[in-house]
């Protein structure tokens, strides 16, 4: 449809709100409405529906005002991009930096960002996740609790800011991946009802009423979120969008949202000539997302692996509370690193059902893995990071396995110095009601959890915002220093080393009692997580021993076929080849 059309099916009268100035619309026989004239450009504007708002329009790329106020028309020439002929990294051989805008910088905007986009590329990442910039309530958030989805944040710098930082990102040769939200809608600001039925009382969700995407009408509530899946990619110069929670799309349609939107922007792909990348969420464990529409999947690039994440939790911490408590640390990470997921077709305790399908595993190529993530440490009381759990030496040696693993590693923001600020869960609701029911159930949520005396941090405070900022003064004293060469030096040595690419040479991978030994290919990794030095029998397969590339702690020596390695170490050995 055109641009300021709106699909409004059961209305009985729509009209523009122009200023002061109502602007009749005329109804087509599909359910949209288009004014008699535009709105001029930079103009505020909304929409009437049965005499009711004037409402946000939903799809506004602009939202100056918030999730509340008027839509603002926005005129995209006024950013001259300076990309042309750009082609990302290839995803294949990424490494992945997930960042939220509002606390990687002081200043919380995508023009704050770009000035540590260096850093990014000194530090050897691919590819940047952009925790969601759409137009949520208030000024600082998450972004999942999704209100205008087609808008940008307006704190953050709004659509001419997002598009400014992906420039200058494509013109340091980086990616740039959106997290974008479609299977739920945010309490506040969410004005899609009012226009048509967007929501069904069909089926229940935790967010209350469920997406409609395959009851009546919902053929447009479907074109209306490929198209925001395709604006990211088009009009902003996205590199790829991560899908949040796709287990939460009720579905039962023939052909599923998720398909739809992977044939979609695989067409999209094709008319601008470069590769587009699909990344999804799921709790299910469920191969076919991966897996080519040829083979009966849905298409996507990569998924997130969840698994691997909480096996090498419980191998660096020893908690076992919630989920954890289905997973048994270096065992079950070594079935992680062999078939991908440790759940596929197997009973969960934590769930009291079977999880995963037995009859396929995923190509480990297809899986994103990491140590930390937004989801992992946000989502506990504190906002614990690795290091504040584990000391420093571990937080090391589960960057080593990350790095080295079979899978597409992300790394969290600040994890590659081992930032001592947490990342808490934070908002900021415009209405009291809401602000106090999330405030309640955050502390009902972790009251078993605390230690006495200790206190939830109030998600609407702007205080527990503000302590989730990156200090970036960190980065230049010594014991963060050490964590950020490690990184770099992992980064450099997978980029370097074939054998460590995702994919290709699948883990073979030995267990003992706090030692793990994977070997990929002529590349070798022993990581010691015991308190004590340990010495590891090493069966070598030729006749040349290998050489130590990389070790967390010095100590390490090679004697007699055993690796002796210092507590909390790990060490990447391989063939002098030059690598």
């Amino acid at each position: 449809m055109k641009r300021f059309s709106v699909w409004a099916p059961q209305a009985e009268e729509v009209a523009m709100r122009v200023g002061a100035t109502t602007v009749p619309m005329r109804r087509s026989s599909s359910g949209w409405w288009q004014p008699e004239r535009m709105p001029g450009r930079g103009a505020a504007y909304g929409y009437l529906v049965n005499g009711e708002g004037p409402f946000p329009d939903p799809r506004s790329q602009w939202q100056p005002e918030g999730v509340h106020g008027l839509s603002r028309r926005l005129d995209q020439d006024r950013h001259r991009w300076t990309d042309q002929g750009w082609r990302p990294p290839s995803i294949e051989r990424a490494v992945v930096y997930e960042l939220h805008i509002g606390t990687f910088t002081s200043e919380g905007t995508f023009d704050a960002a770009a000035l540590k986009l260096d850093h990014l590329v000194n530090l050897g990442v691919t590819h940047l996740e952009l925790m969601p910039v759409h137009q949520f309530p208030g000024s600082r958030g998450w972004g999942y609790d999704a209100a205008s989805l087609f808008a940008v944040h307006a704190s953050y710098g709004g659509p001419l800011g997002l598009m400014r930082f992906v420039d200058a990102c494509h013109g340091r040769g980086l990616g740039v991946i959106l997290d974008v939200v479609y299977n739920h809608l945010g309490p506040e600001g969410n004005y899609l009802p009012k226009f048509g039925p967007y929501l069904t009382d069909r089926y229940g969700t935790l967010w209350g009423q469920a997406i409609n995407l395959d009851g009546p009408g919902s053929d447009q509530v479907r074109r209306f979120i490929c198209d925001n899946a395709l604006q990211w990619l088009d009009d902003f110069h996205l590199d790829g969008l991560r899908l949040d929670a796709v287990h939460g799309y009720i579905d039962v349609s023939a052909r599923p949202l998720l398909e739809q939107i992977s044939q979609e922007v695989a067409c999209l792909q094709e008319r601008l000539g470069r590769p587009l990348a699909l990344i999804a969420e799921s709790n299910q464990n469920d191969p076919r997302i991966v897996l080519s529409r040829d083979a009966g999947g849905m298409g996507l690039n990569l998924m997130w692996n969840d698994d691997f994440h909480h096996a090498l939790h419980v191998a660096l911490t020893q908690e076992r509370d919630g989920y954890y408590q289905d997973f048994a640390g270096l065992d079950d990470l070594a079935i992680a690193l062999r078939q991908g997921f440790v759940y596929g077709g197997r009973y969960a305790p934590s769930r009291q059902a079977v999880v995963g399908r037995a009859d396929q595993a995923p190509p480990l190529e297809h899986l994103v893995a990491y140590l930390q993530n937004h989801d992992q440490v946000g989502n506990r009381a504190l906002g614990d990071r690795v290091g504040h759990l584990a000391d420093l030496e571990l937080a090391k040696v589960g960057a080593a396995i990350l790095m080295t693993g079979p899978f597409i590693p992300m790394i969290f923001q600040g994890e590659e110095w081992a930032a001592t600020s947490p990342f808490l869960y934070f908002t900021d609701l415009q209405d009291p009601a809401l602000g106090r029911a999330v405030r309640q159930g955050r502390r009902r949520e972790f009251s078993e959890f605390l230690a006495p005396g200790s206190r939830v941090p109030d998600p609407q405070g702007e205080t527990t915002f503000q302590r989730s900022k990156l200090c970036w003064e960190e980065v230049t004293s010594s014991e963060h220093q050490s964590m950020l060469r490690w990184y770099r030096d992992l980064i450099g040595l997978r980029r370097r080393c074939p054998d460590l690419f995702a994919g290709g040479n699948a883990p073979v991978v030995e267990v003992g009692r706090n030692w793990l030994v994977m070997r990929r290919g002529r590349a070798m990794v022993v990581l010691n997580l015991s308190s004590r030095r340990r010495e590891v029998s090493i069966e070598l397969r030729g006749t040349e021993a290998p050489s130590i590339m990389l070790a967390s702690r010095s100590g390490v020596s090679w004697a007699g076929g055993a690796l002796s390695l210092p507590a909390r170490t790990g060490a990447i050995l391989g063939p002098t080849l030059g690598i």
